[in-house]
């Protein structure tokens, strides 16, 4: 896998500091890691999904891109192909699958993702939650079509896609709903509106509310917002992946940081 600069040298350092199951000692975590976090022979495979995200990877279609984030590592031209969008944009098979376990360990009622991009890692988190319901947000027009049309060919029915920017639509969405009960932040990626719609969605966080942040060494900024909510005095536990950061707000556990290798 190839990283920019930064993130090269952020991934040796997480190898070189990293632990696995055999580093924890709180139940807890201990217990997420065996559940969820692992790969385990009887995890459920997607196939219908995969095969959307084969097809996302061959579009040859041309949309309008409308960027609200911090952009890509690699272009932000208004005019980009489908499969070079999907190329840089959707989560591996291997993160998809990993959200989805732990969606299905928790099985929140109501999950919020900022960020649809086309919808895989969507789908991988509404069959995770099918009891309860997804809302997911995304600012481009053109994007937001064919995620809505992956729900369609899906047939999945818990899924709320809403088009605009998360400014635009957050407030709206969270007076919409009683509790947060997970959060999947995957946009955006800069420190002031990561931290920004962080504080947001804690209004409606209650204590066993779980908030994943993608991409939190994608630059110095977005380490300085993990290390800020790391910090928050509502955050008890967290856990950096290195390309998630899981955070916990339940206040019966004792405050650690741990930076796993899964």
């Amino acid at each position: 896998m190839a990283f920019p600069t930064h993130q090269l040298r952020a991934f040796l350092r997480h190898l070189r500091l990293a632990g696995n199951r055999h580093s924890v000692h709180s139940p807890f975590v201990f217990s997420l890691v065996e559940e969820a976090l692992r790969q385990r022979s009887d995890s459920p495979r997607f196939p219908d999904l995969e095969k959307l995200r084969g097809a996302l990877l061959k579009d040859a279609r041309f949309i309008p891109v409308t960027d609200l984030g911090a952009g890509s590592h690699r272009t932000n031209s208004p005019e980009r192909r489908v499969r070079d969008i999907a190329k840089s944009a959707l989560k591996p098979k291997r993160q998809a699958e990993l959200l989805h376990r732990i969606a299905r360990y928790f099985q929140p009622r109501t999950v919020l993702e900022l960020g649809t991009s086309f919808g895989i890692t969507t789908l991988y988190l509404a069959r995770a939650a099918e009891q309860g319901q997804v809302i997911t947000i995304e600012g481009s027009p053109g994007i937001h079509a064919i995620a809505e049309q992956n729900f369609l060919t899906a047939d999945q029915r818990n899924i709320r896609s809403l088009l605009g920017s998360f400014d635009e639509r957050l407030t709206a969405v969270l007076d919409s709903i009683e509790q947060l009960d997970l959060a999947f932040v995957d946009g955006h990626h800069a420190k002031e509106p990561t931290l920004r719609y962080f504080d947001q969605c804690l209004a409606k966080a209650h204590n066993d509310s779980i908030f994943i942040f993608d991409d939190i060494h994608w630059s110095v900024d977005m380490e300085e917002a993990w290390e800020a909510i790391q910090v928050h005095p509502q955050v008890t536990v967290t856990i950096d992946l290195f390309h998630f950061g899981i955070v916990f707000l339940r206040k019966e556990q004792q405050r650690e940081h741990f930076r796993l290798r899964y």
